[in-house]
C-alpha cells in the first residue's frame, strides 16, 4: 500500500487532542482561498510513501494518542487511508480526518471505487467543510474556520444522523 504524501508531523499538538502523528496527503481539488497548506494541492507533487514505513514510525512512538489524516484532501486517497486506519485502530489509536467535503456529501457519494465509506468507518472524528477565509479565527481549536464542524463519525454512522460536537 502506498500513499501520495506531502509530509508528516511526528508529535503534533495542533491537529487534534493529545499527541498525534499527522499524515498530510498530497492532492486537493478544493483550492480554498487562504488554505494553510496550498503546497498540498498539486496531485503531481509530494512523494509516494509505503504505508508499512508509516506504521513503523507510528509504532516507534509510544507517546501517541492518535493519528490525524490531513492534507491535501484525504478522501482523494480514501481506500488506502481506510486500510491504514484499520491497522491504526487495531493498535488502539484514534483517528481524526480533515476534509473539505461535508459529512453528508461523503455519505451520498460513497461507493466501492472511491472508498469513502471505508475511511469513514475507521475515522473517530471528522472535521468537515471547506476552509472559508472570512470565517477564519485563531480562537478555534483544531479547525480553521467557524463553518467547519466536528463530527462524531462512529455515533453518526450508528444512529443514521449527523452527530455534531461543540469541540474535541
Amino acid at each position: 500500500m502506498t500513499l501520495r504524501l506531502a509530509g508528516t508531523e511526528n508529535d503534533s499538538i495542533v491537529d487534534g487532542p493529545g499527541i498525534r502523528f499527522t499524515i498530510f496527503v498530497q492532492g486537493c481539488p478544493h483550492h480554498c482561498p487562504g488554505c494553510h497548506n496550498p503546497q498540498t494541492h498539486d496531485f503531481a507533487g509530494g512523494t509516494d510513501t509505503d504505508c508499512a514505513q508509516l506504521l513503523a514510525r507510528i509504532d516507534a512512538n509510544p507517546l501517541l494518542d492518535g493519528v490525524t489524516f490531513s492534507g491535501g484532501e484525504p478522501f482523494c486517497q480514501a481506500s488506502v487511508l481506510g486500510e491504514l486506519g484499520a491497522q491504526l485502530r487495531q493498535r488502539g489509536l484514534n483517528i481524526i480526518t480533515y476534509t473539505g467535503f461535508t459529512y453528508e456529501k461523503l455519505l451520498e457519494d460513497a461507493n466501492q471505487e472511491n472508498g469513502y465509506r471505508a475511511l469513514l468507518e475507521v475515522t473517530d472524528y471528522l472535521v468537515d467543510g471547506r476552509f472559508e477565509q472570512d470565517k477564519k479565527s485563531y480562537e478555534l481549536h483544531f479547525k480553521g474556520s467557524s463553518n467547519q464542524r466536528f463530527i462524531d463519525v462512529q455515533k453518526s454512522l450508528e444512529s443514521g444522523r449527523t452527530v455534531v460536537l461543540e469541540s474535541l
